[in-house]
């Protein structure tokens, strides 16, 4: 039942926007976006991160609501850019140095369901890594202003 209220916390917030701490514009101009120092340490470090997204790729492809944005994709590329970005919001030692999301998207048409799927997956693999439930919420929070550059639909 939590798991279920979780995940349903993530899509609202994520959906309307709920999130306050900081826009994803931040985490694209250098600005780290939590002072928990601990959190990091909570998702297992850059090693964690790599582990969590190998799984969450796995997951995007098997799910039809997301696959289609991923299975012609630069996977490994895409994993990788993911381990630096939530590295870098969750205060560790990487640099983000992706793309920037508004303009990586804006030609996808992805719309709220795709995107509350790829939440779910994601949630999925941060539960079979062992990532608290805190720290999952922590990070969602801080992923959910981005919704507003990556839903175009």
């Amino acid at each position: 039942m939590l798991r279920k209220l979780g995940i349903l916390f993530a899509a609202v917030g994520i959906v309307v926007g709920g999130a306050t701490l900081t826009s994803s514009a931040h985490a694209q101009e250098g600005v780290k976006i939590t002072d928990d120092a601990g959190i990091f340490k909570e998702f297992g470090e850059k090693a964690g991160l790599v582990k969590i997204m190998d799984d969450f790729m796995i997951n995007l492809l098997k799910d039809p609501r997301t696959k289609p944005f991923f299975e012609n994709s630069d996977q490994k590329r895409v994993k990788e850019q993911l381990v630096d970005q939530f590295c870098f919001i969750l205060n560790g030692p990487c640099e983000y140095k992706g793309a920037k999301m508004k303009p990586i998207h804006a030609n996808l048409n992805i719309n709220r369901e795709n995107f509350n799927a790829l939440v779910e997956q994601l949630q999925v693999a941060m539960d079979k890594n062992n990532v608290p439930f805190r720290a999952q919420n922590k990070l969602l929070a801080i992923l959910a202003p981005m919704h507003r550059d990556i839903v175009t639909k």
